[in-house]
């Protein structure tokens, strides 16, 4: 089938009428059958981001915004992946609790996709959510470039929720670029910025679009999916002057959805909302905080569709994942501490170059091949619970991520938890933060910062489930 931008806003599955983005509208190419299964490719392509303007990018079936893959909870999909890019590549399905063969890292887990190869991932997907994919090799070009796109798992079917009870479900992608006037690129990675934050975007867009006005039906209920896909920057998002609910974080459901304030995400993170939409003409601003100031980042207007009829239905619930429950009397408590290495630059056997600025446990990641993999920052028992104590020594926020697993974030000690599911934790600067899992799935599953140059120069590390 194929997905224009209108129908990209719903994930691939409109659920109300007639609603749409402002601005242009470039078709996405998607095949998709009833049984979940998709190709994907990988290419350069241009994209008109700045309007008139063309940016040399590299996307997934030729474009930006990539197509919204859409599975079941409990059912199988296979995405076939091909890479007519000229160098390597992989995929990595950001989230999914996921069988070790397909979690997309170079050698960890899979050897790399070579130009012109194709691989097939084929996985089922035990829980329901917002979810996203990306490479996991040379990430801040092919990440900075645009290859970045959602994966949402609709809940199975059940007497007790149905996703219709949402008139929309809307995604909305969040990915700041590093442009010139002119559309074309600069750099994506400054030393001297990766050694700190991270080197920020100029050019932040939602869906492919600086500052976006979509249409939402009027007087029901609509389900906003936000997704942190860049590769440096914290977004701190509200709602401005109307109630909204959180609902999600990270793909896990709460147990009731929480009066919506505002809520941070760093790279990688992901948080639904429910927000019952006003009456036809009135608009909904969701601003995005920089410091102490908000600005203007999403304007949601209601419109009349063919059902636009006030309703009085109670608001939706989600229900919970298949999470297992970590047993904090019988866990084993493990201390990660991560830290800035300092301004000392190694340099390979042809003088360039290789910067280190970050580490877990004074272990800077040295990179793998097929040859040479790293010992693991840990060995876990399989089925057995580990609590992860976990150290920010720097002035600088880390969201950090966890592959293969769900874990509880119990503590902070810079504000107040209560306990919830996540497959990443942002960490502020010089927090201690406690969270905990079940070692159920077996592998060995990377453990980064999802901010890409963190991550690239030393704060990235496995731990071996087995």
């Amino acid at each position: 089938m194929s997905i224009n931008r209108r129908m990209f806003l719903q994930g691939g599955a409109f659920l109300g009428a007639g609603l749409s983005l402002s601005g242009c509208t470039p078709i996405i190419k998607l095949t998709q059958s009833a049984d979940y299964e998709y190709t994907l490719t990988l290419e350069a392509a241009p994209f008109e981001l700045i309007p008139n303007t063309q940016t040399p990018g590299l996307g997934f079936n030729g474009q930006y915004p990539s197509p919204v893959l859409r599975g079941k909870q409990g059912r199988p999909i296979t995405i076939t992946v091909v890479n007519k890019l000229d160098q390597p590549t992989t995929i990595h399905w950001h989230g999914i609790r996921i069988d070790i063969a397909m979690d997309g890292v170079p050698f960890l887990s899979q050897m790399p996709i070579m130009p012109g190869q194709s691989f097939v991932y084929k996985f089922t997907p035990p829980d329901a959510g917002t979810f996203w994919y990306h490479p996991h090799v040379n990430s801040v070009e092919q990440l900075g470039k645009g290859l970045v796109g959602l994966l949402i798992v609709d809940e199975a079917d059940s007497s007790e929720f149905s996703p219709n009870e949402f008139s929309a479900d809307i995604p909305l992608m969040i990915k700041n670029w590093h442009l010139n006037d002119d559309g074309s690129f600069k750099p994506l990675s400054i030393p001297r910025y990766a050694a700190r934050m991270g080197t920020p975007g100029n050019y932040e867009t939602i869906n492919g679009v600086n500052k976006p006005t979509i249409d939402v039906p009027a007087n029901s209920w609509i389900r906003l999916r936000f997704a942190n896909v860049d590769n440096t920057l914290v977004y701190t998002l509200r709602v401005k002057d109307h109630p909204a609910f959180l609902a999600s974080i990270d793909a896990n459901p709460l147990p009731e959805p929480k009066p919506f304030k505002q809520h941070a995400i760093g790279a990688g993170m992901r948080f639904d909302l429910i927000i019952k939409t006003p009456s036809v003409g009135e608009s909904i601003v969701v601003e995005n905080g920089k410091g102490r100031i908000f600005f203007e980042f999403l304007t949601l207007k209601s419109v009349a569709t063919k059902s636009t009829t006030p309703t009085n239905a109670p608001m939706p619930r989600l229900p919970l994942n298949p999470l297992p429950e970590p047993d904090l009397d019988t866990a084993e408590t493990l201390k990660f501490v991560f830290e800035w290495e300092g301004a000392i630059t190694p340099a390979d056997d042809q003088g360039k170059a290789k910067h280190k600025f970050w580490t877990i446990n004074r272990r800077a990641w040295e990179g793998m091949s097929h040859n040479k993999i790293p010992a693991p920052l840990a060995k876990l028992t399989l089925g057995k619970t580990y609590i992860f104590d976990l150290k920010n020594n720097t002035p600088h926020h880390h969201p950090i991520h966890i592959h293969g697993v769900m874990f509880k974030v119990l503590k902070s000690t810079k504000k107040k938890i209560d306990p919830f599911f996540t497959d990443t934790v942002l960490m502020e600067k010089n927090e201690r933060v406690k969270i905990a899992f079940v070692a159920d799935n077996p592998g060995r599953w990377m453990y980064h910062c999802h901010v890409i140059e963190h991550m690239k120069t030393g704060l990235m590390g496995y731990i071996e489930i087995s």
